[in-house]
């Protein structure tokens, strides 16, 4: 049997401890409080203030257009008051990781279409997450945003591997996933990689479990009642990729949807007008630029048919 030149790539060792960039004091500190369940507004905003950049991006954010609100938020306690502590904490825990994700010369990636790729999954997941019952999809939301925070690293660590397997992707137009990829050289994939990261960064465990799972739709759509966002986190995985020329899960994608959507629920084509315009909106607070190709563009060269509003809010 033909052993492949990087099948020996051990996981645990590039992702070291060592080897990751360190996580910002001032997310530290959040993690820290959101771990006594004595810590309110007041707390929550000391931190933050701590920190004048972060404070920034916190009032830019509540700010946007993606809250709507009418009057101009101007201090961090108000804006935790009005959105809530969790919704504060874990946009400063992926701006956090934004900004330590590194960008490698790697063959054809791209960073910038990572996190095109990334924001709208985390939209999509809090979407469906709210259409499968959850009164609050913050995690799913944000696990899904950061579901594949490993890729760079990984590429990073073992460029020539990696450069391998996106070219592996372009010489099959874009058909395989890079999970299936990582699976048949090393072993493991980068969600499994995605949770030693998010553990060795102190995220909460359920966070990590959250993240490492987005594969495995299947199991989740046999469970959608019990584990909605789970379910949601790895549905998000299946949308198309900026980069890919074609949506080669669209057909797993449709049949899980159709599957666990309760009656009365938005089409796929409701669900991704409502996607496409969130993203239009927070995208510049993540300073992230907006897509070529909306995702309701791509359904409609699937399907054939033209693209739906947003659906009504749930």
């Amino acid at each position: 049997m033909t052993t492949h030149p990087f099948s020996e790539v051990d996981l645990k060792k590039i992702l070291n401890v060592g080897q990751l960039p360190a996580m910002p004091q001032s997310a530290v500190s959040l993690l820290n409080l959101s771990r006594d369940s004595n810590s309110g507004p007041a707390e929550y905003a000391i931190a933050i203030e701590a920190d004048p950049g972060l404070t920034v991006q916190i009032l830019r954010f509540v700010n946007s257009s993606y809250f709507g609100f009418r009057n101009e938020i101007s201090n961090v306690r108000q804006a935790i008051t009005l959105v809530g502590v969790r919704t504060i904490k874990n946009f400063a825990l992926y701006s956090a990781v934004f900004s330590m994700i590194p960008n490698p010369k790697c063959g054809p990636f791209d960073l910038r279409k990572l996190w095109q790729d990334s924001l709208r999954r985390g939209l999509f997941a809090r979407r469906m997450g709210k259409v499968l019952g959850m009164r609050e999809a913050e995690e799913p939301f944000a696990a899904a945003l950061l579901q594949d925070m490993a890729v760079p690293l990984l590429a990073k660590e073992v460029p020539d591997a990696y450069a391998t397997l996106f070219g592996a992707r372009s010489d099959a137009q874009s058909k395989i996933r890079l999970s299936r990829l990582e699976e048949h050289v090393f072993g493991w994939t980068h969600a499994e990689a995605a949770g030693i990261v998010a553990r060795q960064w102190d995220l909460p465990e359920a966070f990590a479990v959250l993240i490492e799972d987005h594969l495995n739709v299947e199991c989740w759509a046999a469970h959608a009642d019990s584990e909605p966002g789970k379910l949601a986190v790895s549905l998000s995985a299946l949308l198309p990729t900026t980069g890919d020329p074609a949506w080669p899960e669209f057909s797993l994608f449709e049949r899980h949807y159709q599957k666990v959507v309760p009656s009365g629920g938005p089409t796929i084509d409701e669900i991704l007008a409502d996607v496409d315009r969130e993203f239009a909106d927070f995208a510049p607070v993540l300073k992230i630029a907006l897509t070529s190709q909306t995702l309701s563009d791509r359904l409609h060269e699937i399907t054939g048919q033209p693209a739906a509003a947003p659906a009504a809010s749930v």
